[in-house]
């Protein structure tokens, strides 16, 4: 036990010794994270100001916009740094904060996705009973219950992966914490239990996801015995967003979850990581743009409104200026 080296922070992966290819990832890493930021908070502001928009689906579709936003703000930007500045470490505390608050904001949007499909459901084969059920009470709840899913899982996960001390490695093959990685250089006691935990995680999982697709199926079923055109076009601009940003997530889970577990530095684990951690948060309010019809047309109204708002504030300043001169 003497002979034994318990490491206090980690080695993140380098996968080029080469100065301007680490900046050209970082570089790359940062437009990408600013695409994500401006997008998602577009995305959230135009939900918030517009009236319009004040319905249970675009207040889940804002909170789907904040966990977007934060879960890539978790990884991204210490990424950036250590690209530029050329260090590769990351403290034992900092690593159990990634993993920790990445791991809330991700089960926290596969919650809200869960939710988002139960509301479409009630809306399209319900219309009629959609304001008994989906009530403010309910949404509510519904988003309490979706964050407080993600704060637990993320809680669970994070206490099993770092009970023990780490004494096998420090070097992590990857440029940020996730759970693979921490589950390859623990001890085998934390392996066992966290095996455990994930088994049953895997079934709650699945459960939900077998939801989500029979509300789907009902939907699309409900869909094509619509006789009007406008309403049956009209539903489908907000079920297939969703839908795509549903099937994003699982292909990006599943490639972070079940693709086998780096062992050496390489181009293809960066890309790899690259795409499960950033493109979601990315694509997702790109999805919402380009497809969402109330959306679009919020974003108009929004941006329509800016030269009449420029008029004003310059009509304002010129007659306080008129008056302090005179």
């Amino acid at each position: 036990m003497d002979n034994l080296t318990v490491f206090t922070e980690f080695l993140l992966m380098d996968v080029t010794a080469s100065r301007e290819l680490q900046v050209l990832q970082g570089v790359l890493s940062l437009v990408i994270y600013l695409g994500a930021l401006t997008g998602n908070l577009l995305t959230v502001t135009v939900i918030v100001t517009d009236t319009r928009l004040h319905s249970p689906m675009y207040f889940f579709i804002s909170n789907v916009a904040l966990l977007d936003l934060g879960s890539i703000s978790v990884v991204v930007p210490k990424a950036v740094v250590n690209s530029m500045t050329g260090r590769k470490t990351i403290s034992l505390i900092g690593c159990a904060a990634q993993i920790f608050l990445y791991t809330l904001f991700a089960e926290g949007g596969f919650a809200f996705l869960v939710v988002m499909s139960y509301d479409r459901y009630v809306a399209i084969c319900h219309p009629l009973h959609y304001g008994l059920i989906i009530t403010p009470s309910l949404c509510s709840q519904a988003t309490a219950g979706s964050w407080a899913s993600g704060l637990v899982y993320s809680a669970i996960h994070t206490g099993a992966l770092f009970r023990l001390p780490f004494t096998k490695t420090n070097v992590i093959q990857q440029y940020f914490c996730d759970i693979p990685q921490i589950l390859r250089i623990s001890s085998s006691d934390v392996q066992f239990s966290e095996f455990i935990l994930l088994v049953v995680c895997f079934y709650f999982f699945l459960a939900c996801v077998v939801f989500i697709f029979i509300s789907y199926i009902k939907i699309f079923s409900t869909l094509l015995q619509m006789r009007s055109l406008e309403a049956r076009n009209k539903a489908i601009s907000t079920c297939t967003p969703q839908l795509a940003i549903l099937l994003l997530f699982l292909i990006s889970g599943s490639v972070a979850l079940l693709g086998p577990i780096a062992k050496k530095p390489s181009l293809k684990n960066l890309l790899t990581a690259m795409f499960y951690s950033m493109v979601p948060p990315f694509m997702n309010p790109i999805i919402y743009c380009l497809r969402n019809v109330e959306i679009n047309a919020a974003l108009r109204r929004m941006f329509n409104s800016f030269p009449e708002i420029s008029v004003k504030l310059f009509l304002a300043k010129t007659k306080i200026s008129f008056i302090i001169g005179k």
